[in-house]
């Protein structure tokens, strides 16, 4: 059966570093694309928390208020996807995300993706951690986490509800870096996509921008010592942790091993 797919990020609480966002903002300036959808921000927003925007268009005012936007995007070869960006609203979730499920109805949406980015315990020098979860595979961090939720899990579950196939995807962002747009989390974000799509999605143009988000935050740790020790914590914490999922399956010998890798890791780390 053919997949029709919505892909939805929401700027603010759930946009670390506009990480989640920017995926949005990437595809639409990067593939064919048209505004297909508007929803206006009656009703769903705080203008004091969400303020609108003035801009100057053609010599003339004209404000600009919150609202979310629905574009129809031209996949190469045959892949045609709904993309949904909007801040985060305010009020009635549970109405907005009615709205947004009647339009991906009225376009034949079968799988919703969200897409999120969180501050985390995570270095700049390994691949920034992706969780992916579904409607039948829960990651680590779902099974786990307890506490506020944003408006994606809203629309996960209300969507799941719906009969639609559902994804979530975030991606960690360092949380010693959590001043600048971070196009590392965005790359690494496309490249799920990628798997969840079945299509492989460019990412030449964010390949060099999160290259230079790499050299930015090697050079700002370089300058700090006790920044540089705690990088080299989390580096050595990121690599057990892969080291434990590779060899989870080999059995109690080589776990043993890792276990007292890491007991002796972290006694030399005791002040």
């Amino acid at each position: 059966m053919h997949e029709t797919f919505m892909i939805s990020a929401f700027e603010g609480w759930n946009d670390a570093s506009q990480a989640a966002s920017e995926v949005i903002h990437y595809l639409i300036g990067h593939y064919e694309s048209k505004l297909v959808h508007e929803i206006n921000s009656d009703g769903y927003y705080d203008y004091q928390a969400t303020r609108p925007m003035l801009c100057h268009i053609t010599g003339r005012a004209r404000i600009i208020w919150p609202h979310t936007s629905f574009y129809e995007i031209a996949v190469p070869p045959n892949q045609r996807i709904l993309v949904q960006i909007a801040p985060e609203p305010n009020y009635h979730w549970k109405d907005y995300c009615r709205e947004v499920l009647h339009v991906a109805q009225d376009y034949d949406v079968t799988h919703v993706v969200t897409l999120g980015s969180m501050y985390a315990a995570c270095p700049h020098t390994r691949p920034l951690p992706v969780d992916i979860s579904n409607a039948t595979c829960a990651c680590e961090l779902d099974r786990e986490y307890s506490g506020p939720i944003g408006i994606t899990t809203v629309l996960d579950q209300m969507a799941c509800n719906d009969g639609m196939k559902t994804t979530s995807m975030w991606v960690s962002i360092p949380k010693y870096m959590n001043t600048d747009m971070c196009a590392q989390g965005t790359l690494e974000l496309v490249h799920g996509l990628s798997t969840v799509l079945g299509v492989a999605l460019d990412t030449t143009d964010l390949q060099s921008k999160a290259d230079a988000w790499k050299m930015k935050a090697t050079a700002i740790t370089a300058c700090d010592d006790r920044l540089s020790s705690y990088i080299t914590r989390l580096e050595h914490e990121y690599d057990l942790a892969q080291r434990a999922r590779t060899i989870a399956s080999l059995g109690a010998p080589q776990a043993e091993q890792l276990v007292k890798e890491a007991e002796a890791f972290l006694k030399r780390m005791e002040p």
